[in-house]
């Protein structure tokens, strides 16, 4: 059966060279969620797709084939997302590499489609680049089958975050090696609401979030991370 699909929203989470003039380009896409396509003659010069395919630029795209990996045939802009810079470019970067590591090909998150425009815009205004942060991690957590079990979280409890089973077990004693992964009650339910008003629920925020998702990356380290530690 051959694949199709006409002008589907789209972005670029990362692009990389394929034989002499072409590239493979990762999407995320609003219906079809992560697909990989080819790009042919894309890297040639005068090549008018090189200026489109950018990551962080609102698309519709084109995408025929019966196999896994698909090839585009069309792609426009859609709109004009502001210019990223600085730290904001590399926690764009950041987000694209956690998606492209994460998501599973073809499986649709219309609602993470949404709150991934949301990180964009906010990472272009500036205005709250960590509390963005945090919420698309947090989303894109529950998205992908790995919410974070607060059911049961009280406020004034200490709780001990065992990422094998994935569940927080509430403690009283703390050992030393255990105090990263322990976390106060009050913070876990500002993070439930992703409510990042205080110091202290952005640093909990921080750490949880790497400890879940270092969990799921299985020790792959993420390339982006290393821009920060450069800085």
């Amino acid at each position: 059966m051959n694949y199709k699909v006409d002008a589907q929203a789209a972005y670029v989470l990362h692009s990389r060279p394929y034989l002499e003039t072409s590239a493979l380009v990762d999407f995320f896409t609003l219906e079809q969620g992560r697909i990989s396509a080819v790009v042919k003659g894309s890297r040639r010069p005068g090549s008018k797709l090189r200026g489109v395919l950018q990551p962080f630029v609102p698309l519709q795209i084109t995408l025929r084939g019966r196999q896994q990996l698909k090839t585009l045939t069309q792609a426009e802009s859609v709109g004009m997302n502001g210019i990223m810079q600085g730290r904001a470019l590399m926690c764009g970067m950041y987000v694209n590499e956690m998606m492209q590591r994460l998501l599973s090909p073809f499986d649709p998150h219309p609602h993470l489609y949404v709150y991934y425009q949301y990180v964009l815009n906010e990472l272009i205004s500036g205005l709250d680049i960590e509390g963005a942060l945090r919420t698309f991690e947090h989303r894109l957590l529950a998205e992908t089958g790995y919410g974070l079990p607060m059911d049961s979280i009280s406020e004034l409890g200490l709780y001990l975050f065992d990422v094998d089973h994935w569940r927080f077990r509430k403690v009283t004693l703390v050992a030393d090696a255990d105090r990263s992964r322990c976390f106060h009650g009050k913070d876990l339910l500002a993070i439930e609401q992703d409510c990042y008003d205080t110091p202290e629920t952005r640093q909990s925020a921080k750490r949880l979030m790497r400890l879940a998702i270092d969990h799921l990356l299985a020790g792959r380290p993420l390339n982006s991370r290393s821009l920060f530690q450069k800085q």
